[in-house]
């Protein structure tokens, strides 16, 4: 057997390359001179060629060897359409394009020599030495061996594949900014500048109405070439000046159907704008040139326009009718891809206003809280479900929620914001991290069903969420996760590691073992700092998301104790968040400081009767030293006297008696091994029980009970 190993098979690039290399003739011909009739030429190659002899070649393929410094070494364009371009070989071939595009096109052409990538198929212009443009489809690919540096393909287009690639390329994308800019690219075959101007409520998401011609209000969205513009003259994002709006709006809202208008020359624009201040907002250049604007009508009953497209050419190229016709067929043709993006637009807005109002606030004296959340573009799928919350819990601990729910859109955003609301209630009614997900659980499962689901097509089964509730009195982190990547914790020492969580399937996973939510506890004395994150921070799909998570591990180990956390948030995620961004990135980050030991005291008495009267003596004690108010030491004794006994008539074993100085208030906390619930009833005052709770309720400002491994605490806050 022959044991020399066969060559690889080349890349479709490879091959595709290889043809080119053989399409140009040896010898390092250079293009064709320009022949005698070039400027015959000069009005059909400025504008995509239709005559006889194009309508025969709906492509023309030409191709340019460049070497490392991107100087052309051997090119062939023989073909009549290319006449007037200088590609001689030793010349570079940035001097075929236009100033503006050379940074872009050098770019790209230095990008393909470093990775080897090819970049396919752009729709770029070509300057002729008679300064006329020839629209050309260009592909940049590495150079096939044996030859080194890059081939250059470029295909002359005709209208109609004009047309074609141009109503391809613009209904990519999702972004309303993005599409306008595909839409003015393309129109820049008809011209030397090409503008997108939507009106305002197209531009915000909002659906364009019949508007009073005087009120319409136009913003531009998009504009090429990319260049330094004269001072006062319309960019993206600017609004256009209200009479100039007016202008474009008596261009397409009339009467009968949106038509193109066209104003030849500058003595014309003057003339019909007749404000300095219009002619320097819409005119891009201080010589006389001419302007076609084409209204983006979306086909409905009656038409609605969108917004205005505009090209501009030089006076002594005037539009012709066929070029007009052209122009409004491909207006025509993407504007319903404008409107798929206001709609888009639209969603990703209302979903992204959710999520911001989901976001956590800042903390308070016993915790730092800070979160970053990155949305992925418009463009993409749409917002994800990443959703993070914190928010005191009444009994003076902190909860942390962060989670991740299945898909994008509204669907996601609707149970997203159900399951926070649903967590915070659950949580501040006094339920445990495991029993809350239980009921997220079960939330997520009846939200599937057919009948009750929230969105038709659109299921959540898998959705992740971490809970985790900090104590600042005992420094301990309570967390319980469904499905959710761990939790980083850093030590004040300096070591950071996740935290050990046993893995659990997400919510309303029903195909797997309905296994139980644990609990876990874990220390976290003053100083420690804990990461909550979702997997757009750390995953990528070349690399185990085990090395992401190091990496965040890594990252969040060098936080200085006296860091800004906001500042430090924003860092790490610039640090970490792949790009591009495939998915949504959330980041909290909460710093630990807990309550001072002189502020809180804990004791623990026997299920006796004489225990209510030891609780008042030592929370007297306590009380003095605080300088705690008459009245409101007075209240916070009550309080505690007739929680004790409620505990020692109800409950058994060891009652835990727990005071804390918070701000403004006092918290009392009393503790027991029963798992009965109490309850105020409304004629406790006339029955011989169930007078104590009154005189709880009566005395404080908001009382709850909270379960616990071992029972409940009945805590009650009083105003100092």
């Amino acid at each position: 057997m022959d044991s020399t190993p066969s060559p690889s098979s080349p890349s479709p690039f490879e091959m595709v390359s290889g043809a080119l290399g053989r399409h140009i003739p040896g010898g390092g011909a250079a293009a064709a001179g320009a022949p005698d009739d070039a400027q015959d030429n000069h009005i059909t190659s400025r504008r995509l060629p239709d005559d006889a002899a194009a309508g025969r070649h709906d492509q023309i393929l030409g191709a340019i060897n460049l070497d490392r410094e991107l100087r052309i070494t051997r090119c062939n364009l023989q073909a009549p359409v290319f006449t007037g371009l200088n590609a001689t070989a030793g010349s570079h071939f940035v001097g075929l394009l236009p100033p503006g595009d050379v940074p872009t096109v050098t770019r790209r052409l230095r990008q393909v020599l470093e990775t080897g990538e090819a970049h396919v198929a752009r729709i770029q212009r070509l300057r002729r030495e008679d300064g006329s443009e020839l629209v050309v489809s260009l592909s940049i690919l590495p150079a096939a061996e044996p030859h080194e540096g890059l081939t250059v393909s470029v295909i002359a287009m005709a209208t109609r594949l004009h047309l074609y690639a141009a109503e391809t390329a613009i209904g990519t994308s999702l972004d309303i900014g993005q599409t306008a800019q595909s839409l003015a690219e393309s129109l820049l075959a008809w011209g030397d500048v090409a503008a997108v101007d939507l009106d305002y409520a197209v531009w915000t998401g909002e659906k364009a109405t019949g508007h009073r011609q005087e009120r319409i209000r136009l913003r531009r969205a998009a504009l090429v070439p990319d260049r330094a513009w004269p001072e006062g003259y319309v960019t993206p994002a600017d609004d256009l000046p209200g009479d100039a709006s007016r202008l474009l709006a008596q261009a397409v809202l009339r009467d009968d159907a949106p038509q193109a208008i066209v104003l030849p020359d500058r003595e014309t624009i003057e003339r019909v704008l007749g404000s300095p201040q219009a002619i320097r907002a819409l005119v891009p250049v201080d010589r006389s040139a001419g302007v076609a604007c084409i209204p983006l009508v979306l086909d409905d009953t009656p038409p609605v326009v969108l917004g205005v497209a505009e090209v501009w050419r030089r006076a002594d190229h005037p539009f012709h009718d066929n070029e007009l016709l052209d122009l409004q067929e491909l207006v025509a043709r993407t504007a319903h891809h404008v409107d798929l993006a206001r709609q888009h637009q639209r969603e990703h807005t209302q979903v992204l206003a959710l999520q911001r109002r989901l976001l956590p606030r800042t903390g308070d004296d016993t915790i730092d809280i800070a979160s970053v959340y990155q949305p992925t573009t418009p463009d993409s799928a749409g917002v994800g479900g990443d959703w993070v919350n914190s928010f005191p819990l009444p009994d003076g601990r902190t909860a942390l929620v962060v989670g991740d729910v299945v898909g994008h859109g509204l669907g996601a955003a609707a149970t997203m914001g159900q399951l926070s609301i649903e967590t915070r209630a659950l949580l501040s009614a006094g339920l445990a991290p495991d029993e809350v997900l239980q009921h997220l659980d079960e939330t997520v499962s009846l939200l599937d069903e057919p009948d009750t689901g929230l969105a038709a097509g659109y299921s959540a089964l898998g959705s992740t969420c971490c809970i985790v509730l900090y104590d600042p009195v005992s420094h301990q982190v309570a967390l319980s996760s469904a499905g959710h990547l761990p939790p980083v914790l850093v030590s004040s020492d300096g070591r950071a590691a996740p935290l050990p969580v046993r893995p659990h399937p997400g919510l309303g996973t029903e195909f797997a073992l309905r296994e139980p939510f644990h609990v876990h506890t874990f220390d976290a004395p003053p100083g420690s700092l804990l990461a909550l994150y979702t997997d757009g921070l750390v995953e990528d799909p070349a690399a185990p998301i085990d090395e992401g998570i190091g990496r965040l591990t890594e990252t969040v180990s060098a936080v200085h104790p006296w860091d800004p956390l906001q500042q430090t948030a924003r860092r790490v995620v610039s640090a970490l968040a792949p790009v591009p961004q495939r998915d949504d990135v959330t980041l909290l980050l909460a710093r630990m400081i807990g309550y001072r030991k002189q502020d809180t005291a804990t004791w623990r008495l026997a299920a006796r009767d004489d225990a209510p009267a030891r609780a008042r003596t030592q929370a007297s004690a306590l009380l003095r030293r605080w300088r705690t108010r008459g009245d409101t030491c007075d209240n916070a004794l009550l309080v505690i006297s007739e929680l004790v006994t409620n505990a020692v008539r109800f409950a058994t074993g060891p009652i835990t008696v727990r005071l804390i100085a918070k701000g403004h208030s006092l918290l009392c906390e009393v503790g027991d091994t029963g798992n009965g619930r109490p309850r105020l009833h409304s004629d406790g005052l006339l029955t011989a029980g169930g007078r104590g709770l009154h005189v709880v309720h009566k005395l404080t400002s908001r009382w709850g009970v909270r379960w616990t491994n071992t029972g409940k605490v009945v805590w009650a806050e009083i105003p100092r």
